[in-house]
């Protein structure tokens, strides 16, 4: 691993453990074990290196999810595995999940600019989803609803899942399962 991406690394960790408030140059530097110096050069402020941080996870699990839902036999299944592999890569300790749930990329960015970079690097996940719900309207294997309001309700609820899972104390041990279940439910054609 090279020294950007340890200091990478560390920014992820430290943005979702402390949010964007807390967390410094120092921190990361200290974190990285690399000077402070090195932080600027290779991200320019920290508005940049939050950036790069939510790119690079949002980046993961959008390939991530493209690479699971292509496997899939229907469009009931892609969806399925979609919802699946956005769980289990929320949990996944390699994958810096954090980063997206405690520094929200539509509320923390500063700039019109960042701003707009980060919706358009989103928005290829609800995308995605609506492409596997329309592939199964069509090939008959969920029923025939309406495409972008079923992948949305789908998103909203993998979305609440996973911070009620990773922010609060009150979230059951079979949650996600449980929403998989819901999702399963509501979607397969009988």
């Amino acid at each position: 691993m090279t020294k950007k991406d340890t200091v990478l690394k560390a920014a992820k960790e430290l943005f979702g453990e402390l949010g964007y408030s807390g967390t410094t140059f120092k921190k990361i530097a200290d974190r990285a074990g690399v000077a402070v110096g090195l932080l600027s050069h290779h991200y320019g402020n920290k508005e940049k290196l939050f950036r790069a941080a939510g790119f690079d996870v949002a980046e993961r699990l959008t390939r991530t999810l493209q690479d699971e839902v292509v496997q899939a036999e229907n469009g009931f299944e892609a969806v399925y595995r979609f919802a699946r592999c956005y769980l289990d890569f929320s949990v996944n300790p390699d994958e810096d999940f954090l980063v997206l749930i405690r520094c929200s990329p539509y509320s923390d960015l500063k700039t019109g600019e960042d701003r707009d970079a980060m919706v358009h690097k989103f928005v290829q996940i609800p995308v995605l989803l609506e492409n596997c719900v329309a592939r199964g309207v069509r090939d008959g294997s969920i029923p025939n609803l309406p495409v972008s309001e079923t992948a949305s309700v789908v998103l909203c609820n993998l979305v609440g899942a996973v911070r009620t899972n990773l922010l609060t104390p009150y979230s059951p041990p079979s949650l996600y399962q449980e929403i998989l279940n819901f999702i399963s439910r509501a979607l397969k054609a009988s």
